[in-house]
């Protein structure tokens, strides 16, 4: 199968990954990458994309590894390019699948950065609330950590998407997925200040939409959140390796420390298989592990 063929086939394959499962454009990109490097491996050894050799896939994972790809990086492939057989199976393009025998390489889970409550909460502190710009990211800092919600989420909340009497926020997040959030009373008590008392002294024109104004009235940019977070963590002297979402991860790993149920920290982070929402138990384990050493007299 030439790469003219086969571009078809992997384009209604990922049309068929937007239409049934909603799949973002990150993750659409990264399937096609995924399709088009095997796609060209093959053609190198004059076979198609329906037609691999047995040893194709496991002789190209070998060199790989031996090229220095981590072994995430190899399972993240084997991943695309089985549910990619799949498919091509269901829909009658192939009589078995190919990748059937090849194993999947065994990966530990990696482990979300994240922050205990005290730093947490040192975190929530540093911005100083006198001034209207220290009073947005701290009322931002307070939903993020409430909400759990994905920075990109934050950032385009919306005045239409916040109902403060009910203690909501509407977020549209991957695959358009709409869903309801509760923020708690604190960071609905800094919500309020902040819409009373700063946001208007940020914007020209207060009619806008974003709740959370960037330049020129218009929404913040995740770059721009992110900055703030890390000049506010060297405020509270939190010197641990930070990312964007280390506010929704600590959001995460906090409610199954206190006794949260898994499928309702599932349904509140907006994913749509409890298996990404597992990785926290690890993280959860390892705080109860560590207390338990700590604490116990035979520990």
């Amino acid at each position: 199968m030439t790469l003219i063929d086969s571009q078809p086939l992997i384009d209604a394959f990922l049309d068929a990954l937007w239409l049934e499962q909603g799949a973002s454009e990150n993750t659409l990109a990264a399937y096609r990458r995924d399709l088009l490097a095997w796609q060209d491996r093959l053609a190198a050894q004059d076979e198609g994309l329906l037609t691999p050799g047995l040893d194709a896939l496991p002789d190209w994972l070998d060199q790989r590894r031996a090229a220095g790809y981590q072994l995430r990086s190899n399972a993240r492939l084997l991943s695309s390019l089985r549910r990619f057989y799949r498919w091509a199976l269901v829909e009658g393009k192939l009589q078995h699948d190919p990748l059937a025998e090849v194993r999947l390489p065994r990966v530990q889970p990696r482990l979300p950065d994240t922050l205990d409550e005290d730093e947490v909460l040192r975190l929530l502190e540093a911005p100083d609330v006198a001034t209207p710009l220290g009073l947005r990211d701290r009322a931002m800092l307070e939903v993020l950590y409430a909400s759990g919600l994905r920075v990109s989420e934050l950032v385009g909340l919306t005045l239409a998407s916040i109902n403060l009497r009910q203690g909501v926020v509407r977020v549209i997040g991957k695959g358009d997925k709409e869903r309801l959030v509760p923020i708690g009373e604190e960071a609905i008590t800094w919500l309020e200040r902040y819409l009373r008392s700063g946001r208007a002294a940020l914007m020209q024109d207060v009619t806008r939409a974003p709740v959370f104004p960037g330049r020129g009235d218009g929404f913040m940019t995740r770059q721009t959140f992110w900055h703030r977070v890390k000049a506010h963590a060297l405020t509270a002297g939190i010197d641990k390796p930070l990312s964007p979402h280390t506010l929704r991860h600590a959001f995460a790993t906090h409610l199954l420390n206190h006794g949260a149920n898994l499928r309702v920290v599932q349904l509140l982070l907006g994913h749509s298989d409890l298996s990404t929402t597992q990785i926290y138990t690890h993280v959860a384990q390892a705080r109860l592990e560590a207390l338990h050493a700590a604490h116990h007299p035979r520990g």
